[in-house]
């Protein structure tokens, strides 16, 4: 008999190892959606994709903001990825080839030219800055690491829509730019098609006034968006002609990345 209820209680253990934790698994059904969707949810969306009803859904929601993993805006009230998810992701970047070949040699562009250098990968609400070298002489605009960068108004932003399958951004833009008509998708459609052809794109005092930058794209060999590379600097300062020094040393950047990823 003694022997029969060893068995019953480790069938018992074995069963619950089994059934894991379940609020673990509704937590990484919250986490799964935000990053298949790429979009801030609502409480509603994300209760409906967790299978949970809002009031249970926001009790989840509560303790995952509060460990980091989601972030909620305080103005729209919607919910996205927080920073321990960020953090998480950016231990990922550590294995990958394009960010670990980008790393030493965005660092020597930014002693190279004095101007500030960002990498930026794709993230759930478009290109979002993993790496950031800031310059000397401080910008009088807040970038970081997990800032994400506008579709419209930046030139990393364009450069991303530019060299990546719209499908990956479609909806982004939908929600950055909600009175947007036909005819002003067609307007950023031609200038995405521009920026293809010459392989860079430039901002001249925006979004931030007094502030200028240059973008270009890393692509591997099969030609997929790894990384977008931009320089920053202070308008008066910085030269952001098409063949001025610093587009010369920033494409050059770029293609030596692009290399390096060949040779892998």
């Amino acid at each position: 008999m003694a022997a029969a209820g060893r068995k019953t209680a480790q069938a018992e253990c074995e069963e619950k190892v089994q059934r894991g934790i379940q609020s673990v698994e509704v937590a990484g059904r919250f986490l799964g959606a935000l990053a298949a969707v790429r979009v801030p949810m609502t409480l509603a969306e994300l209760s409906e994709a967790a299978q949970l009803a809002p009031a249970q859904a926001h009790a989840y929601l509560v303790s995952l903001t509060r460990l980091g993993l989601i972030k909620r805006d305080h103005l729209s009230g919607r919910y996205e990825p927080g920073p321990l998810s960020l953090q998480l992701g950016m231990l990922h970047l550590d294995s990958d080839p394009a960010y670990r070949a980008a790393v030493p040699r965005v660092d020597e562009l930014a002693e190279a030219t004095g101007f500030s250098v960002a990498i930026s990968i794709a993230g759930p609400q478009g290109p979002a800055i993993v790496r950031y070298v800031p310059a000397a002489a401080p910008l009088h605009v807040n970038l970081h690491v997990g800032t994400v960068m506008a579709l419209a108004a930046t030139a990393t932003g364009r450069v991303y829509c530019a060299f990546k399958p719209s499908a990956g951004w479609e909806a982004i833009w939908r929600q950055q730019q909600p009175q947007a008509s036909p005819a002003d998708r067609a307007v950023f459609d031609d200038t995405l098609q521009a920026i293809r052809a010459r392989g860079m794109e430039r901002s001249i005092d925006t979004p931030s006034p007094a502030v200028s930058s240059l973008s270009v794209p890393v692509l591997d060999a099969g030609g997929a968006l790894r990384l977008v590379l931009t320089v920053v600097g202070s308008t008066g300062a910085i030269n952001v002609d098409w063949q001025g020094p610093v587009a010369t040393a920033l494409q050059a950047t770029a293609r030596d990345i692009g290399a390096n990823l060949g040779q892998a």
